[in-house]
């Protein structure tokens, strides 16, 4: 009887231990909060998505189950989490404004037609919210076609501003033309060579563009910008101020401290959810 209690013991420790190593190492690494915050500094977790399919062949790194994201949206809400918009995270920075207890933002990258297939309907019946980043030469392409599938098309401009105006989706910027890496450059990041004067004209002409196509064909102007690829030139950050933006979102895995210094929302961590892992161990491995 000893024995074979040992080895369940022993077969819970390898399970566990074989559910964190699906875990990307840097997300079970949270940052010890500055010595010289305020005291009402706010812990702030991101949670950045991509794709939601039913196909398993189909899942991995960047995509996961519409099942996995309803359990994820379930946990959060069992456990005291409210979603929050990057708006919201501004007002509180900028302004005051109180967050939840527990505020965490969801964030969907790229602008998959799956978005507003699955997605969409399930933040209604959670009553959650999340931040829509989508690639506007994506949506340009597929608005000219009007074709709709979930399993590889992107967001139409009508979808859009349908999931704007629904109160439960915010729209922010994730560029135009730049969610590649051709032609040496990778994402909005300055090219090896370029003068600062040519990256400058590049991300204002890419970036423009597409504030003033969410602006005419969603009626929301993106306060946020979202780094493709998590490329970053430090470069980029006092342009992107020129540009209006409050906030930048990139891949490091960390979970952020909100201060009342706008330069806090300057570089926000996010971590990417896979496949693969229950909502439990996910959560636990970032939250504790």
């Amino acid at each position: 009887m000893y024995c074979c209690l040992r080895i369940k013991k022993t077969v819970c420790l390898l399970l566990a231990i074989g559910v964190l190593l699906l875990l990307p190492a840097a997300l079970l690494m949270r940052p010890a909060a500055a010595v010289s915050e305020p005291d009402d500094a706010v812990s702030l977790p991101i949670i950045m998505y991509h794709s939601l399919l039913k196909d398993p062949a189909r899942q991995g790194k960047y995509v996961i189950s519409p099942d996995d994201f309803e359990s994820d949206l379930r946990y959060l809400q069992e456990n005291g989490y409210t979603t929050v918009v990057m708006q919201d995270v501004i007002d509180y920075v900028r302004d005051g404004k109180p967050l939840p207890e527990k505020p965490v933002v969801l964030t969907f990258d790229d602008g998959h037609y799956n978005n507003y297939y699955y997605a969409f309907p399930l933040l209604k019946a959670y009553n959650s919210r999340m931040v829509l980043s989508p690639v506007g030469a994506y949506t340009d392409r597929y608005s000219e076609t009007g074709e709709r599938n979930a399993n590889y098309s992107y967001l139409v401009w009508e979808d859009l501003r349908t999931m704007q105006e629904s109160g439960y989706v915010e729209l922010q910027n994730h560029t135009y033309a730049m969610h590649d890496a051709k032609g040496g450059r990778k994402g909005a990041a300055r090219r090896r060579g370029e003068s600062l004067e040519q990256y400058r004209q590049a991300l204002t002409a890419d970036l423009t563009r597409m504030q003033e196509l969410m602006a005419a064909h969603t009626g929301f102007t993106p306060t946020t910008f979202t780094y493709p690829f998590g490329a970053i030139s430090p470069e980029s950050v006092p342009i992107l101020k020129e540009l209006g933006f409050a906030a930048t979102l990139t891949c490091e895995y960390r979970i952020n401290r909100l201060t009342h210094d706008p330069d806090c929302l300057y570089g926000l961590g996010r971590y990417l959810r896979p496949a693969g892992v229950d909502s439990t161990a996910f959560f636990s491995a970032i939250l504790g």
